[in-house]
């Protein structure tokens, strides 16, 4: 057998017992060392991504704009131009996080950028507001996780200790009042607020304003 089909064949009998362990299959010694080798090896690359996460969350507070930006572009973190995002935020995973121009997050934000952030432009958001992309799937016998990717469309602001769950698009131009919980998405230029969230009132979209907060030490 030649090498390139060697390592082929390794790697099929790998998925294999993988998928025999899935099942519930009896399995023997060595496949069974075989498996908990992998799962370590696993554990080891998700222990190495949340010291890695950690250090992103300490180190980047020390950066004034615009070095905090050219600090989290090192991670995968995209900002455009006159968007900062405040000290004490709490990144959830490097990259996955895409905000536009003229934006501001706010201090103490925590941003679950797992499945992936997009926040397009002159969007506001409140200190303390928490942005999810993961969750638990409550009716699944394992419990087991599911998310999406969520997405805050141009001209928005999203008011203080708001939460947004996963998989939610705000509108264009929409407002979420503060404290509130949006669990599906809100339509273009709307206002809404609760737990959960509902709609309370159209805004006007004549709107002229830009959200830039970029002082050289600002929080």
């Amino acid at each position: 057998m030649v090498p390139g089909q060697e390592a082929a064949a390794q790697y099929a009998n790998i998925l294999l017992l993988l998928q025999a362990s899935f099942r519930g299959q009896s399995l023997g010694l060595k496949q069974t060392f075989i498996i908990y080798r992998i799962d370590m090896f696993r554990g080891i690359l998700l222990q190495c991504k949340f010291i890695l996460v950690a250090f992103l969350n300490v180190t980047y507070n020390f950066f004034p704009y615009p070095l905090r930006k050219v600090y989290l572009r090192i991670f995968g973190i995209k900002t455009g131009k006159n968007t900062s995002i405040h000290r004490l935020c709490r990144f959830f995973h490097v990259g996955n996080l895409q905000v536009g121009n003229n934006c501001t997050i706010n201090f103490g934000c925590y941003l679950d950028n797992r499945r992936g952030i997009y926040i397009g432009n002159n969007v506001g958001i409140a200190h303390n507001t928490k942005i999810y992309t993961l969750g638990h799937d409550i009716d699944d016998p394992e419990f087991r996780t599911k998310g999406k990717a969520t997405t805050i469309e141009d001209n928005s602001f999203i008011f203080s200790n708001a939460i947004i769950m996963p998989g939610v698009t705000i509108g264009e131009g929409a407002i979420v009042l503060p404290g509130s919980v949006v669990t599906k998405n809100v339509e273009a230029w709307s206002i809404v607020g609760g737990n959960p969230a509902h709609f309370i009132r159209k805004r006007k979209e004549n709107i002229d304003y830009r959200h830039s907060y970029n002082y050289l030490f600002a929080l």
